[in-house]
């Protein structure tokens, strides 16, 4: 076990996290490393753990907080050398196994993200002090351009980072297992070599630390040394540095030859004029060697783009745990103080009982009028508030701000709407409330779908359709047949022709008696037409127009003359349609709102007659005296 710190100056003077302090972790199939995150920019208390001393991942965790007085956390980050796909993590180079979620619940945290190695190295990159990585060759890194990122340790990484609108998108990559290129007669005789073993060589194979096991194997075959004796990779790479093995030397000359290529091809692939970037636990400790070493004119070895990547820059990272830079980042964006995966209205409207009085009137000027604030100066702010500029400027750091114009970009991005969930895979061990946390957050994060695909000119099309119809049949079946029946009632209220059916008999009749002008729309959540056909073909030879809800892909949709997608894939063992029903309700409550608008003006008596008439016909039902003129009022209110 081990303990360090980590401390950035550029963020030395950011207040403590109000809600705590954050447990970020980086966990290999050897090695656990923990670290808690106290303010912006300091990491603190790391520890390092053997993966094989604890049963499960969870043990370690838990002796590593007992090691730090048990603090309490509620948000957590780790990176780990696997794929992370679904709640369920089961690592290929470690015994354990476990699920994200019982985790989380396990260690009593809010928030435990769980991602990839390559992607928390990659999100560090940006955020890396120019003391900590080490450039090797020439080139120069455009800003804002995408950035590679290779790494050789037990395996080989591949990653990168795409900028878009100030911020860095991750690339989720298992780039070390495309094939093994050899560039010269001596890696094609070590691929050869391999053939005899594995069907697929991949480049992780042969650039990784088993790699350069297996390549040390190979060239003592080439070379003859079958008495070469068997070595693990640190006693050829420790021989190889101090020369005094030349089979040894060989191996490493031909590794860091290899790694070249496969960087070469990253940047190549991904474009990256922003620079390649070397991490893993074998290149930083070659030290001056790797600089040395034929890498970077192997890297530059591309034939006609030669020129193209000689422009770009290649540097070997050498922060001593850069990983946890880069879970901290993606644990701030998440949380809504780094990003905008949370408005941050919600995080002052938590946080405003804990803060100082001056700061809570702050809060509550922000929580009042936050469009207000977004566009006031300081000075403007603080009068408002009744404060002091100076208390302005700490409730921006005690929000994780680095002052006010970081705070109101963070402002801007709450008040514009984001959400902040995503689908949850309901499991048959969660209490009722996570099963209802779980799905009302699906349906959120659907609803928001359908928001953000939404196509102006379809819904505004089908909008104008709608309005200018003598008559309109709504069909639907089973869940679709209940959303028919609503859009039918909504609709009615609009003193508008409409009928609906559930009944394909019934739907058949009724699409046969429409005219040229008249519209169907036709429902549903799986698009086939098995029991709609005969209710469309007759809508489409009688020349009515058929409007369709369903996937966009599908064969209703292929049918109809217009098609507003709802993208919602529910199918499974046991089919309960409640997501894609909900959403299929809301394209309905567009449709009805849009033709309300337009035939507000002349149809505004109508509605008006129409909530009288029901609320008349509900009073007279329970014995309630006529409607007067106070019931007139209420009515017109209802």
């Amino acid at each position: 076990m081990s303990s360090t710190t980590m401390m950035f100056p550029q963020d030395a003077q950011l207040a403590p996290f109000i809600d705590g302090p954050r447990l970020l972790g980086d966990v290999g199939g050897t090695n656990a490393r923990f670290a808690l995150q106290l303010a912006p920019g300091k990491i603190d208390m790391i520890r390092v753990f053997r993966c094989a001393d604890f049963p499960e991942f969870s043990d370690a965790v838990e002796a590593y907080l007992a090691e730090c007085g048990r603090p309490a956390i509620r948000h957590a980050a780790i990176d780990i050398a696997n794929p992370v796909q679904g709640d369920e993590v089961k690592m290929t180079n470690h015994s354990w196994s476990f699920s994200i979620e019982a985790t989380r619940r396990r260690l009593k945290l809010d928030t435990l993200l769980i991602v990839n190695d390559f992607t928390a190295l990659a999100m560090a990159l940006p955020r890396l002090d120019p003391s900590q990585i080490r450039q090797v060759g020439g080139g120069k890194a455009r800003p804002a351009s995408v950035i590679g990122l290779v790494g050789a340790g037990t395996g080989l990484g591949v990653g990168g980072l795409i900028a878009s609108d100030g911020r860095w998108i991750a690339l989720n990559s298992e780039g070390g297992h495309v094939s093994f290129s050899p560039a010269d007669e001596r890696e094609a005789a070590i691929l050869q070599f391999c053939w005899k073993t594995y069907a697929h060589v991949s480049a992780e194979r042969l650039v990784s630390g088993p790699g350069i096991e297996l390549i040390y194997q190979a060239l003592a075959d080439r070379n003859g040394r079958h008495e070469a004796e068997s070595l693990v990779a640190p006693e050829i790479v420790t021989r190889a540095l101090a020369e005094t093995d030349e089979l040894c030397m060989e191996v490493l000359e031909c590794f860091c030859a290899m790694l070249g290529t496969v960087a070469a091809n990253v940047a190549v692939t991904l474009g990256t004029l922003g620079g390649l970037y070397i991490g893993g636990g074998i290149v930083p400790r070659l030290g001056d060697y790797f600089a040395r070493s034929p890498f970077r004119a192997r890297f530059e070895s591309k034939g006609r783009f030669t020129d193209y990547v000689s422009q770009i820059p290649t540097f070997v990272i050498t922060a001593p745990y850069p990983a946890f830079t880069g879970v901290s980042a993606i644990l701030t964006e998440h949380l809504g103080d780094g990003g905008n995966a949370i408005p941050i209205l919600e995080r002052i409207r938590k946080l405003k009982p804990q803060l100082s009085p001056a700061e809570q009137k702050v809060a509550s000027l922000i929580l009042s009028h936050p469009r207000s604030v977004m566009n006031d100066p300081i000075a403007d702010i603080a009068r408002k508030a009744d404060v002091s500029q100076p208390t302005v400027i700490r409730f921006c750091r005690t929000l994780g701000c680095q002052g006010l114009a970081d705070f109101k970009l963070k402002l801007a991005s709450g008040v514009s709407g984001n959400v902040p969930v995503a689908h949850s895979q309901v499991h048959a061990g969660d209490s009722p409330v996570e099963v209802g946390v779980k799905v009302a957050d699906n349906t959120i994060s659907a609803m928001v779908g359908v928001r953000d695909t939404l196509n102006a000119e379809l819904l505004s099309r089908a909008i104008d359709i709608l309005t200018q119809a003598p008559r309109i049949d709504f069909y639907g079946f089973g869940s679709c047949g209940l959303v028919a029946a609503d859009a039918q009632q909504k609709f009615a209220r609009l003193g508008m022709n409409v009928f609906a059916s559930s009944d394909p008999q019934v739907q058949e009749v009724s699409a046969s008696m429409l005219r040229s002008g008249d519209v169907v729309v036709a429902i549903s959540s799986s698009g086939r037409l098995r029991h709609l056909a005969p209710a469309v073909e007759a809508a489409i030879g009688a020349g009515a127009r058929v409007i369709a809800l369903t996937p966009g892909n599908s064969q209703l949709a292929k049918r109809a003359h217009l098609t507003l997608a709802v993208e919602h894939d529910e199918a499974s063992g046991s089919h309960i349609p409640m997501v894609s029903r909900i959403l299929l309700l809301l394209l309905i409550d567009m449709l009805v709102v849009g033709v309300s608008i337009k035939r507000s003006s002349p149809y505004a008596e109508l509605q008006r007659q129409a909530k009288l008439g029901i609320l008349t016909h509900t009073l007279a039902n329970s014995g309630a005296a006529a409607v007067g003129e106070e019931g007139e009022s209420e009515a017109a209110n209802t």
